[in-house]
């Protein structure tokens, strides 16, 4: 086979100098590489690998996860975020394992149609466990791409999905798609970085444009920027006779179907002076009678469109709340086995 220059020095580099490691590379179960492809999407591998080994001594078998309670899978998944992954995760894994007999779609079309599974993973599944020649793309192959020929047309318009998307098949070897396109992706994740490649060492260098014309760091483009908002979260942690309020959160937002203490959302950032808090628990839930009350320092998370900043809040009742808050009483043991935002697991005091 005739293979483009670009592919056999890709080939080669992944042959005889990718040291990257990672539990799924080799991988031909397509319930493996699928856990492994959701838990990875919007999240560093760093952080993604720990998640997929507990998942896979959890649930080994794709029926393992099916069978599993929500509660227990979103506990699993917490402080992953993106939570509606977690949602489509159990969605495809009961089809998978209910409706298909325990067997994943064998080709990119079929694995299209599950729950989650957008072009890439269908993409991936099918290269890495049905062998089938359809090529990634990532933000790893857009970036390596995109350097290597020169492009700037915008990785995110429509013309540039449809041209990146003819390349990246184009240069992909039929015989052994599996393998050139988890060397691609190793490529641009430690040696195409987008901060600080390592051009010096790339086997990609005499023929990259970017290199050649100096624009390394400004490939590639995007032609929309995400637009930001800051939210300030007022978290109370409200005790009375040894449990705590707490609230499963509805749809329509962040951290759908995850739970939280007593949340007070305000437009502005709010001081420490304790009488504020007092008072907003007055406004809000009609109460003000505390034993006491505790007001944290300001803490923050940074989400992909938003800024969440906030505080929390400890206080003793006197008297409980009013069953028509929508909060309910539950033991700290019961608390530890509901899923929490990683906003609160991160920063909120312990019980």
């Amino acid at each position: 086979m005739n293979l483009p220059e670009f592919t056999k020095n890709l080939l080669s580099w992944n042959q005889f100098s990718n040291s990257r490691q990672m539990p799924w590379k080799g991988e031909t179960d397509p319930y493996k590489i699928w856990l492994s492809e959701i838990i990875l999407q919007q999240t560093r591998v760093e952080q993604g690998l720990a998640y997929y080994e507990k998942f896979i001594s959890r649930f080994p078998k794709v029926q393992d996860l099916a069978m599993a309670q929500d509660a227990e899978v979103f506990k699993y998944w917490e402080g992953l975020g993106y939570y509606s992954r977690c949602r489509n995760l159990l969605a495809t894994a009961r089809w998978v394992a209910f409706e298909n007999k325990g067997h994943f779609p064998p080709d990119y079309e079929g694995l299209l149609k599950l729950k989650g599974v957008g072009p890439y993973t269908a993409a991936a599944i099918a290269s890495f466990a049905f062998g089938e020649p359809r090529a990634v793309l990532d933000g790893n192959v857009f970036r390596v791409l995109s350097r290597y020929f020169g492009i700037n047309t915008p990785i995110d318009s429509l013309t540039g999905k449809k041209l990146y998307a003819q390349l990246a098949q184009a240069l992909l070897p039929t015989d052994q798609p599996g393998a050139y396109n988890q060397a691609i992706m190793d490529f641009g994740a430690v040696v195409c970085k987008p901060q600080a490649p390592l051009c010096s060492a790339c086997v990609q260098q005499t023929d990259c444009e970017a290199y050649r014309l100096g624009v390394v760091g400004d490939l590639p483009v995007k032609e929309k920027s995400i637009k930001k908002r800051t939210r300030y979260f007022y978290y109370f942690l409200l005790k009375w006779n040894n449990q705590y309020y707490v609230r499963q959160r509805g749809g329509g937002d962040i951290w759908q179907d995850l739970h939280e203490w007593v949340l007070i959302e305000q437009a502005e950032p709010l001081a420490t002076d304790p009488s504020i808090y007092r008072n907003l628990l007055k406004k809000y839930l009609g109460t003000a009678k505390l034993k006491q009350l505790r007001v944290g320092e300001e803490v923050r998370q940074q989400l992909s469109h938003q800024t969440i900043i906030g505080r929390f809040i400890t206080a003793e009742l006197t008297i409980p709340l009013s069953t028509e808050t929508g909060y309910q009483l539950l033991s700290p043991d019961a608390l530890s086995k509901l899923a929490f935002p990683r906003f609160i697991t991160a920063f909120s005091p312990r019980l």
